[in-house]
C-alpha cells in the first residue's frame, strides 16, 4: 500500500490515539484497493468543517484516498475488534468491512474518527468479502446527513465512491466504499469484547480511553467509572427520545451498534415511520419484532444492562457493592428517557411549561393516530401550519374533543401564538427522508447514473425546520402502490 505525503494539499492532520490501546483491541490492516474508484457524492461542507481542501480531494490522488487504493500521511489504518448481543445473542464480532484510518484532528480542535467502509477483508469478517454495495452506502449517506441536520446525535458521510467492482449478494451488485466521521467508533461491544478476551487493566485502559475522547470532565471524578456509566445512560436516553420524537427506527440495536458516544451509528436497515404504530418494524432480519418503534427506548435500557455488566471489575472491588451502584444507575435511565420525551412532546404541541394534564393530552392524541393510522411527521406539521382539516383525524368526535382541550392549554399560557408557532417550527420537521422518496433516489442514481433526484432530495433534507414551499411536495404520503417496506443490512 502507497503512503502519500499530502497533508498539506490535503489538509489531513491525522493522530492514532485508537492504536496506543493494548493491541487486542485492533488489527493493523490496510485497505485492499479497488478496480477502478469513481466519486459519486462528496461533502463539501463536511469537508471544510473537518479543515481539509474540497478541491484537493476532489481530484483523482484524493479519490484514490477515499477508495482506500493510497493512505494518506499520517494514517494508520486499523480493524477495531469488538463484540456484540446481536438480537439478544452474544457474539464475537469486529470490523468486517471497515476500517479507521486515524482521527482527524479540525482547525476548531475537535477530534473525528475516519472510517473507510467496504474497504476489503479484515481478520474480523468471519468468510465475509469485506466489501460493501453502493446502494447500503448511499443509504447511510442520505439518512445521516437527514439525521445531523434533524438535529440527532449521529455519524456522518464525507463521501461515496464507487468502486468499479462487482460484490455479490443474492445478486451481483456495484461496489463502493463510504467515508464515515464519527466522535468514535468505541460501542458498548467494545467494552463487551474487553469484558470476555482481555484482562481487568485491559478494560480500565478502554474506559479510561473513552473517559479521555468523550467526557474528561469526569476524570477526577471520585468513581470515575460510575461517572462513565452514568454519562452515558443520559447521553442515550436523550438519543433514545430524540429518535421516538420524529419516527426513526434504527432496526438493528444491538449492542455493538450503541456508540458510547451517544451518536446515532451503523445507519443499515434504518427508516423512518409513516402512519402511527408503536409495532413498526422495517428490516428485514428483525422477524420478531425486537426492535419496533416502541420497543426502542426498553431496547436501549437492555443495551445499557450489558454495559454495566462489563463495568462491575471497575465500580468497586466488592461484586455485591458493583452491583448495587450499576443498579442504581440503570434504573436513571427511564426517568431521563421520560424526562426529554415529555419535554419534546410539549414542544411538538408548542406548549411552555408543564400541567398535570400534558400527559394525557400527548397519549390522547398518540392514541387516536395509531386508530387512525395516522402520518406522524405530517399530523405534527398540520398542526403546526394551522391546518388541522387536513389531517385524517379531522372531522372525528375525538379529535374534535381532543383539539378544544389542546386549544384550551394552549390559552392558559403567557406566551403569544407566535412564540407558540415558533416552538412548534423548531420542534416538528415539515419533512423527513421519507421511505419512497429515499428509494426513488436511489433507484435513479444506481440504475440509471441519475444523482440529481438524490441531490435535490438532500438540498430539501438539510433544512427540515425551514418550512419552505419547496418542500410541500418531500411531505407527501407514499403512493398505495408503494406498499409494506422493506429494508436491509447490505451484507
Amino acid at each position: 500500500m502507497v503512503q502519500i505525503n499530502n497533508t498539506s494539499l490535503m489538509g489531513w492532520n491525522f493522530d492514532n490515539s485508537y492504536a496506543r490501546l493494548p493491541k487486542i483491541f485492533y488489527s493493523i490492516q490496510n485497505p485492499v484497493p479497488v478496480a477502478s474508484p469513481q466519486l459519486v457524492i462528496f461533502n463539501d461542507a463536511l469537508a471544510e468543517t473537518l479543515g481539509l481542501n474540497v478541491q484537493a480531494l476532489r481530484s483523482q490522488e484524493g479519490v484514490e484516498i477515499l477508495a482506500g487504493n493510497r493512505v494518506p500521511e499520517g494514517a494508520l489504518p486499523l480493524a477495531q475488534a469488538y463484540a456484540g448481543h446481536q438480537f439478544g445473542h452474544f457474539t464475537i464480532l469486529g470490523d468486517g468491512r471497515a476500517l479507521l484510518l486515524g482521527e482527524q484532528l479540525t482547525p476548531a480542535g475537535e477530534r473525528f474518527d475516519i472510517q473507510l467502509k467496504g474497504s476489503g477483508p479484515t481478520p474480523y469478517s468471519r468468510r465475509g468479502d469485506g466489501r460493501a454495495a453502493l446502494v447500503p452506502m448511499l443509504r447511510e449517506y442520505i439518512i445521516s446527513e437527514a439525521m445531523y441536520a434533524l438535529g440527532i446525535p449521529t455519524t456522518r458521510s464525507l463521501a461515496v465512491v464507487a468502486t468499479g467492482e462487482w460484490v455479490y449478494r443474492e445478486t451481483p451488485l456495484p461496489g463502493a466504499v463510504l467515508t464515515r466521521v464519527a466522535a468514535s467508533h468505541i460501542r458498548v461491544g467494545t467494552f463487551e469484547y474487553a469484558a470476555y478476551r482481555g484482562s481487568t487493566e485491559d478494560l480500565r485502559a478502554l474506559a479510561d480511553f473513552a473517559l479521555r475522547r468523550h467526557y474528561p470532565e469526569h476524570l477526577q471524578a471520585e468513581n470515575r467509572y460510575l461517572a462513565l456509566f452514568r454519562e452515558v445512560i443520559k447521553q442515550q436516553a436523550q438519543l433514545i427520545a430524540k429518535w421516538q420524537l420524529v419516527g426513526f427506527i434504527h432496526g438493528v440495536m444491538n449492542t455493538d451498534n450503541m456508540a458510547i458516544s451517544g451518536e446515532t451509528i451503523d445507519l443499515g436497515p434504518c427508516a423512518f415511520m409513516d402512519a402511527y404504530d408503536p409495532a413498526t418494524v422495517f428490516s428485514s432480519i428483525d422477524v420478531q419484532g425486537r426492535y419496533a418503534y416502541g420497543n426502542q427506548p426498553s431496547m436501549a435500557e437492555w443495551n445499557l444492562a450489558r454495559f454495566a455488566e462489563t463495568l462491575l471489575p471497575l465500580l468497586d472491588q466488592d461484586e455485591g457493592k458493583a452491583l448495587e451502584l450499576a443498579e442504581a444507575a440503570l434504573s436513571e435511565f427511564a426517568t431521563e428517557y421520560r424526562r426529554h420525551w415529555l419535554d419534546g412532546m410539549r414542544s411538538k404541541l408548542g406548549l411552555f411549561g408543564e400541567e398535570s394534564q400534558d400527559e394525557e393530552l400527548i397519549s390522547e392524541l398518540l392514541r387516536m393516530m395509531e386508530i387512525y393510522r395516522a402520518d406522524y411527521t405530517n399530523t405534527f406539521r398540520v398542526l403546526t401550519l394551522g391546518r388541522a382539516d387536513t389531517s385524517v383525524l379531522f372531522g372525528t368526535s375525538e379529535f374534535e374533543t381532543w383539539y378544544s382541550l389542546w386549544q384550551a392549554r394552549l390559552s392558559r399560557q403567557r406566551e403569544s401564538r407566535e412564540a407558540v408557532e415558533r416552538l412548534m417550527k423548531t420542534s416538528n420537521p415539515a419533512i423527513i427522508p421519507r421511505n419512497h422518496r429515499v428509494e426513488e433516489a436511489l433507484e435513479k442514481a444506481v440504475n440509471e447514473g441519475d444523482y440529481g433526484v438524490m441531490e435535490r432530495l438532500l438540498k430539501v433534507l438539510a433544512h427540515p425546520y425551514a418550512y419552505l414551499p419547496e418542500q410541500d411536495e418531500y411531505a407527501a404520503l407514499p403512493p398505495d402502490s408503494f406498499g409494506n417496506y422493506r429494508t436491509f443490512c447490505g451484507t
